[in-house]
């Protein structure tokens, strides 16, 4: 009689189901590493090929990067590569701006922060002129409209010598610092050179369209070599700048607790305290001292930055680039052809000039989901979703006001703007 020796398949713990779990692991294990190699190769590959497509690869070649270049690398940057870290960066820089008691009273005594109403409109006004002129060509009308609005904004207020030169200064500074840093912070890689000169070249060409004073720079008679070196300049400045006038008062706490409660807005009440806490740790030490915040523990900055180092590794290694279908452009591509309005496409808290039929997208079912989420069309039309005129972007005070000085201002800029290079 012949004793079969064959080994059939059985229980994991047996010698077959050891074989058949073995076997597993060879296919897996490759397929696995395939993966992360694909991601790490495609993510990697946008970059080169940006680099190609504009010709920026060098040091040198950077001084010739124009307006319109600048536009188009910072728009991949903030709409396709890293788009929330972007957007999240620009709510910051507005954020650190209220650490100065000038600009942090000048909110409390116009009354923009009386409700979380005033709040979040004044921040959505804010957002939505800088996504028209940092969204939209250089010379485009949408831009030229843009800025022109802004300035008249600003110089009503730079009449009545509530904003100094500083001030302005230090808040173009902020839009280009602050991105830089959150994405290098957050985000799986920093910004190379070309990224970080585009960004530098886009915000000088708004300075001058705003009419700052560079006068504080090193380099403001003889020039700037490029938008590199605009950056580094104008980041060591705003150091030197905070040191002297971010100090500790008491507008700046009472702005910082308006605004906070706008961030933490669909935070259950249990915890908002809790996530108070970890937003400090994305603060500095100064900008905490001015704000009147104390410093967070050692065990709330472990648990923040560990979340950070978590995204960071899965984004880097398991998630694909964006494709350019899912770019994020919040503002509308035409303006709605009977009431000539713009609609907004995002909302902080409270959805002012977002359609109603957004209630029914991504957002709206998500925003539903949350404690005190607000909709487009909620309670009518108190959040304008017929839309905005450019022109009309502003404080109550200013809404139907000052089109013939905005009209006058955009042809101003028009003869000034340029596609080409702010530093030739």
């Amino acid at each position: 009689m012949t004793v079969s020796t064959t080994l059939q398949a059985g229980p994991a713990g047996s010698p077959g189901g050891a074989g058949l779990k073995a076997s597993a692991m060879s296919f897996l294990v490759p397929v696995v590493l395939a993966y992360i190699l694909l991601v790490s190769f495609l993510r990697r590959r946008r970059e080169r090929q940006m680099r190609l497509k504009f010709g920026y690869t060098t040091r040198d070649s950077l001084k010739n990067m124009t307006n319109d270049d600048a536009f188009a690398i910072q728009n991949a940057v903030a709409e396709l590569e890293f788009p929330w870290v972007f957007n999240m960066s620009l709510q910051f820089a507005l954020f650190k701006t209220y650490g100065f008691g000038t600009m942090a009273s000048l909110l409390i005594d116009t009354r923009q922060l009386t409700t979380a109403e005033n709040v979040t409109k004044r921040y959505a006004d804010t957002v939505v002129l800088i996504k028209e002129f940092s969204a939209h060509p250089p010379t485009s009308e949408r831009t030229l409209t843009a800025i022109a609005r802004m300035n008249y904004l600003h110089g009503h207020y730079q009449k009545q010598g509530r904003i100094s030169a500083g001030d302005m200064l230090y808040t173009l500074s902020v839009f280009i610092t602050e991105p830089i840093a959150w994405i290098k912070l957050c985000e799986w890689r920093e910004l190379n050179d070309m990224e970080m000169c585009a960004i530098g070249t886009f915000w000088k060409a708004i300075g001058d369209g705003m009419g700052i004073d560079y006068s504080e720079l090193p380099s403001s008679l003889t020039g700037w070599r490029d938008g590199l070196q605009f950056y580094h300049e104008i980041m060591e400045w705003a150091q030197r700048y905070e040191e002297a006038y971010m100090l500790p008062n008491e507008y700046s706490r009472k702005v910082a607790d308006h605004t906070m409660d706008v961030l933490l807005w669909h935070a259950p009440q249990s915890l908002k305290k809790t996530a108070e806490i970890a937003s400090t740790v994305l603060m500095d030490a100064r900008l905490r001292r001015a704000m009147r915040y104390p410093p967070p523990s050692s065990g709330y900055r472990v648990v923040v930055h560990g979340i950070i180092t978590v995204r960071k590794l899965l984004l880097r290694y398991l998630s694909p680039p964006r494709p350019e279908f899912l770019q994020v452009h919040d503002t509308a591509v035409e303006a709605d052809p009977k009431t000539g309005r713009y609609n907004f496409r995002s909302w902080q808290a409270h959805p002012w000039y977002v359609a109603k039929t957004a209630r029914w997208g991504l957002e709206g079912w998500f925003t539903w989901l949350l404690p005190n989420g607000v909709l487009p069309g909620d309670d009518g039309d108190r959040y304008t979703s017929d839309g905005y005129h450019i022109e009309d972007i502003g404080p109550r005070a200013f809404a139907g006001k000052g089109h013939e000085a905005v009209m006058a201002e955009k042809e101003r800029l028009r003869g000034m703007r340029t596609a080409g290079c702010p530093f030739g």
